[in-house]
C-alpha cells in the first residue's frame, strides 16, 4: 500500500513538472538558507556554554548611585577579590582578570602575544584543557605561564615547549618565565581569549595598587558553591561593600545621589558566565540581549515560512484541476484517509527532495557565508547528532503540517462535488488570500528594515566626527623600545618626507585597530565639593593638530612650556562637567597634593563608537604614562605610497615588531562590523523573501491565467483591451500587496524605532521609508503577475475560445 501510495505521488508530480519545479526550488533555498541562519545563531547562542561549571561560575559587577543617576561597571580595585576570599562566604574559587599585549621574546623570535593575567584558580574554574605539562596548577609559581598551542607553534616550532623560558617586557623590563602547561585553542565560543597566561600579582599595575580600593583596572570572576545562589552572594557581600566603599557612599549621599530600590548606594551584582557575552550596561543598568542570535532565527523562520505558504497556496490552487479525479476515486471506494495519505505522499517527495538539496546547498555555501558574515560556524555543527535528528525532526513535523493541510482540505471533498468539477473558492480564497498578506507583509518588513539600517550606516559613515579620519594612520607601538623614543625615531625618519605631516602618539586608539584593540580610561576625583568623572587620555605633542581637533578656548600642549606636563586639555564635555563659566579657570586633581590646570578646551569629537553620547575626556601629556598607538598625518596625495614609507621606517625603528597600520576611516569603520553584519544579513532575506514570495505569486498567477482562459477570450470578442484585461488579472494580487503594507507599515515603524534608540546619533525616522518599501514590493509584484497576465491578454482569442 505505502509503495502503491509513492508510485502514484512521484507520476502526479512528473505530471505537472513546473509546479514541482517551483516548489522544490523555493523549499530547497528556504531550507538551505534556515540551515545556515540556524547554525550562526545557535553558535552564538552556546558562547562560554562548554565550560564545566559555567552554571555556577559568574562575573562580578559593581552598581553605584550617583547625583546623575545609576551607574555600572566591571573594573575592580585589587584588593577587593582577596576581601570577598576571606569575608563572604560561598565562594568556591575566585580569580581577578586582565587583558593587554605581552610582547614575548624566545631566541629571535618576537612576538606581541594577547596575554591575560590572572590568578591561580583561573583554569581550575574554566574548562581550557591543558595538552602538556601541568595538569593541575599551572600557574601555581608566579614565573610560569601557560600557553596555547597555536602560541607554542608560533614561539617553539616544532620543540617541546614544556619547561622552555621566554621573556616577556613588563613596565619596559623583560622578565623570564617558564612555560609549564599547553592548552588548547581557545574555543571560537569563548568570551575569554588569550595567547598566553601570566599570574596577576607580575602585571604593571599591581605592584603600585595592590592596596588602594580607588584605582579600578581588572575584571573578577568568581565560582560559588553548589547550592548557593547570586542573591544569597550579594547580601553576604553588603557589609563588606559598606565597609570599604565608605567614603565614596559618603561622598555619593552629598552629592545628592539617590539609594536605590534596596537603600543601597554601592552594591555588586553577579552576571552569569553564559551571559557576559550578551550583557552590556546602558544608563547603569544591566542589559542581557540575545536580540541578535534570535532575530537571525526568526529570519530563518520568516524565509521557512514563506516557501511552506508557498506550496500550500499552490496545493489548494492545484486541487481544483484535480476535482474530478478525487471524484472518480471516491465513486471507486476511496476513503478519506487513502486519499489523504495519497495526497501526503506526493509533499512527501517533494519536502524529502528539497530538503536534501538545501543540505547541499547549505555545506557548498558555507565557506562564504562565514566569510560574508564574520562567523565560525563549522560542519561539525551539521553533522551532531543533536543537529541532524533535530533538523530531521522539524523537516517531518513541517511535512506533516504544511503537506498534511492541503491533503485534509482535498480528501474531505464530496464526491458528487468533486464531479461536477467546482469548488467553493471563496473559503479557499481567503486562506490563499491570508497567507498571501502574511507573506508580503513579511517581505514589506525586511525591506523597511534593510532600507533604514543602511540609511543608520550610511550616516554613522559620514557623520563629521570632529577629527580627520582620512588622511591619518594608527598602529600599535609594538616593540621594545621606549615609547617617547619610539615615536620620536619615527618623527626622525619621516621628517624629510614631503606627504608625511605631523607624527603623534596616545595611549589610546580611534576606532578598531589591525590588532583589533580597544580601551578606556575611567577617572574620577572631589571638584569644590562634588564628584566629577571624566575619561583619561595620555597624549604626545601635536596630538591635536594631527588629528585636525578644534580648539575653542586656551591652547593645545606646545613644546617650550615645561608646565605643559602638569596641565590638562580638556574636551567641552569635561567643560560641561566641570561648570565653570570660564573652563581655563578649572583643574583637575590628580592627587591630594597636585592640581592640574586646564590650559585649553578642543571642541568635541566621538573618541568611542556612535552608539554612545560623547562623554568628558581630560588629556595629559606625562613622560612617565605609556603611549601605545601612533598617529601619521599624511597628505592627499599618493597615501599608499606614504603608507609603505611609514611601515618602512617603523621596521626600521623596530625591525622585530609587526607593523599594523590603517587609516582612521577603516578603523572607525570596523566600529560598526555588527551593524553592517545585520544589514547584509536583513538585506539577503529581504531578496529571498521577495524571490520566494514571486515564485508562489508567478505561480497562482499561472491557475488564475488558466482558469481564465475562455473569460479573457470572451473580453477581447467584445472589445476589451490588453491593458484592461491585464489590470482585471493583476488588481486583486496588487491589493494583497496594499493589505500587506498597511499591516506591516506600523510594525516596521515600532521595531526600527525601538532599535534606533540604541543610538545617541541616529537618524530620523521618515513616512518614505516604509512608502518605498510598499512601492517596491507593488512594483515587483506587478511585474511577477503581469509577465504572465499580459502574455494571456495578448493572446488570440479564437485559441483562448477552443481551451478546454
Amino acid at each position: 500500500m505505502l509503495k502503491n501510495y509513492l508510485t502514484i505521488g512521484w507520476r502526479n508530480l512528473m505530471k505537472d513538472k513546473t509546479f514541482t519545479f517551483l516548489n522544490v526550488l523555493g523549499l530547497s533555498v528556504a531550507f538551505g538558507v534556515a540551515i545556515l541562519l540556524s547554525m550562526a545563531a545557535f553558535f552564538d547562542l552556546s558562547y562560554d556554554k562548554f565550560h564545566a561549571h559555567a552554571e555556577n561560575i559568574y562575573r562580578i559587577y559593581s552598581s553605584e548611585q550617583t547625583a546623575k543617576g545609576k551607574d555600572a561597571s566591571v573594573s575592580h580595585p585589587a584588593p577587593l577579590a582577596e576581601a570577598l576570599k576571606a569575608e563572604v562566604p560561598g565562594i568556591e574559587r575566585i580569580s581577578r582578570h586582565v587583558q593587554d599585549d605581552a610582547l614575548t621574546t624566545y631566541g629571535d623570535t618576537e612576538l606581541n602575544l594577547d596575554a591575560v593575567w590572572v590568578d591561580k584558580d583561573f583554569f581550575a574554574m574554566f574548562s581550557f584543557p591543558a595538552l602538556k605539562g601541568n595538569m593541575d596548577n599551572p600557574l601555581e609559581n608566579q614565573s610560569s605561564i601557560v600557553i596555547t598551542e597555536s602560541t607554542a607553534k608560533k614561539l617553539f616550532g616544532q620543540m617541546e615547549a614544556i619547561g622552555q623560558t621566554v621573556n616577556i617586557l613588563i613596565s619596559g623590563e623583560e622578565q623570564p618565565f617558564t612555560v609549564s602547561s599547553v592548552v588548547a585553542d581557545n574555543p571560537s565560543q569563548s568570551t575569554l581569549e588569550f595567547d598566553l597566561a601570566i599570574r596577576f600579582e607580575k602585571h604593571y599595575e599591581y605592584s603600585g595598587n595592590r592596596e588602594s580600593w580607588d584605582n579600578r583596572y581588572h575584571d573578577i570572576y568568581v565560582q560559588l558553591q553548589n547550592g548557593v545562589s547570586p542573591e544569597q552572594f550579594e547580601k553576604s557581600s553588603r557589609p563588606l561593600i559598606a565597609l570599604r566603599y565608605q567614603e565614596q557612599i559618603e561622598n555619593a549621599k552629598r552629592d545628592g545621589a539617590r539609594a536605590n530600590a534596596d537603600g543601597l548606594y554601592w552594591q555588586i551584582g553577579l552576571l552569569s558566565m553564559t551571559d557576559v557575552h550578551f550583557a552590556s550596561f546602558p544608563n547603569g543598568f544591566l542589559k542581557i540581549s540575545r536580540m541578535e542570535p534570535y532575530l537571525i532565527l526568526g529570519i530563518a523562520f520568516l524565509i521557512l515560512f514563506i516557501a511552506c505558504v508557498n506550496f500550500i497556496n499552490m496545493s489548494i490552487a492545484k486541487s481544483t484541476q484535480r476535482l474530478r479525479e478525487i471524484g472518480m476515486r471516491k465513486t471507486l471506494g476511496a476513503q478519506k484517509p487513502q486519499l489523504f495519505f495519497q495526497f501526503c505522499s506526493e509533499s512527501f517527495f517533494v519536502f524529502m527532495a528539497s530538503a536534501g538539496i538545501g543540505i547541499i546547498m547549505s555545506i557548498v555555501l558555507l565557506n562564504d557565508f562565514r566569510t560574508i558574515f564574520r562567523t565560525d560556524v563549522s560542519l561539525e555543527m551539521v553533522a551532531s547528532p543533536w543537529a541532524i535528528s533535530g533538523f530531521l525532526g522539524v523537516v517531518l513535523l513541517i511535512t506533516l503540517i504544511v503537506g498534511g493541510y492541503p491533503a485534509l482540505l482535498m480528501s474531505k471533498l464530496g464526491t458528487i462535488q468533486s464531479l461536477k468539477g467546482k469548488l467553493d473558492a471563496s473559503g479557499k480564497n481567503r486562506v490563499r488570500d491570508v497567507l498571501m498578506v502574511v507573506q508580503f507583509s513579511i517581505a514589506i518588513l525586511l525591506i523597511s528594515g534593510t532600507l533604514i539600517l543602511w540609511s543608520q550606516l550610511d550616516f554613522m559613515r559620514n557623520k563629521n566626527l570632529g577629527f580627520n579620519k582620512e588622511q591619518v594612520i594608527s598602529f600599535p607601538l609594538d616593540g621594545k623600545k621606549n615609547s617617547y623614543e619610539a615615536v620620536q625615531l619615527l618623527r626622525d625618519e619621516l621628517r624629510g618626507n614631503p606627504d608625511v605631516l605631523n607624527v603623534t602618539a596616545a595611549d589610546n586608539n580611534l576606532g578598531y585597530g589591525l590588532d583589533g584593540s580597544s580601551s578606556k580610561s575611567l577617572y574620577g576625583y572631589e571638584y569644590k565639593g562634588r564628584m566629577v568623572g571624566t575619561n583619561f587620555l595620555t597624549v604626545d605633542y601635536d596630538y591635536v593638530e594631527t588629528l585636525g581637533l578644534q580648539m575653542v578656548a586656551g591652547r593645545n600642549f606646545q613644546r617650550g612650556f615645561a608646565n605643559d606636563s602638569l596641565s590638562v586639555v580638556i574636551n567641552e564635555a569635561m567643560a560641561r562637567e566641570l561648570g565653570e563659566d570660564d573652563p581655563l579657570t578649572a583643574y583637575v586633581m590628580m592627587n591630594d597634593s597636585i592640581q592640574y590646570p586646564v590650559i585649553g578646551v578642543v571642541k568635541d569629537y566621538n573618541f568611542e563608537r556612535l552608539d554612545k553620547a560623547i562623554e568628558p575626556l581630560t588629556m595629559f601629556i606625562n613622560s612617565n604614562w605609556d603611549l601605545y598607538y601612533a598617529y601619521v598625518k599624511v597628505a592627499p596625495r599618493d597615501m599608499v605610497k606614504t603608507m609603505d614609507a611609514v611601515q618602512q621606517a617603523w621596521v626600521r625603528i623596530e625591525p622585530n615588531a609587526e607593523f599594523l597600520g590603517s587609516f582612521l576611516d577603516e578603523n572607525v569603520d570596523r566600529t560598526f562590523r555588527r551593524e553592517k553584519v545585520m544589514a547584509t544579513l536583513i538585506t539577503s532575506g529581504s531578496v529571498i523573501a521577495i524571490v520566494l514570495s514571486c515564485i508562489g505569486l508567478f505561480a497562482i498567477s499561472l491557475l488564475v491565467v488558466n482558469q481564465r482562459t475562455k473569460e479573457i477570450g470572451i473580453r477581447k470578442v467584445i472589445g476589451a483591451s490588453v491593458s484592461s484585461i491585464t489590470f482585471m488579472l493583476t488588481k486583486d494580487f496588487l491589493k494583497l500587496v496594499i493589505i500587506a503594507f498597511l499591516i506591516a507599515s506600523p510594525i516596521a515603524w515600532w521595531s526600527m524605532n525601538e532599535w534606533l534608540k540604541g543610538y545617541a546619533f541616529r537618524i530620523e525616522l521618515n513616512v518614505w521609508f516604509f512608502i518605498g518599501a510598499g512601492m517596491l514590493a507593488m512594483v515587483i509584484a506587478f511585474l511577477t503577475v503581469g509577465t504572465r497576465t499580459v502574455k494571456a491578454a495578448l493572446q488570440n482569442p479564437v485559441k483562448s475560445l477552443r481551451t478546454e
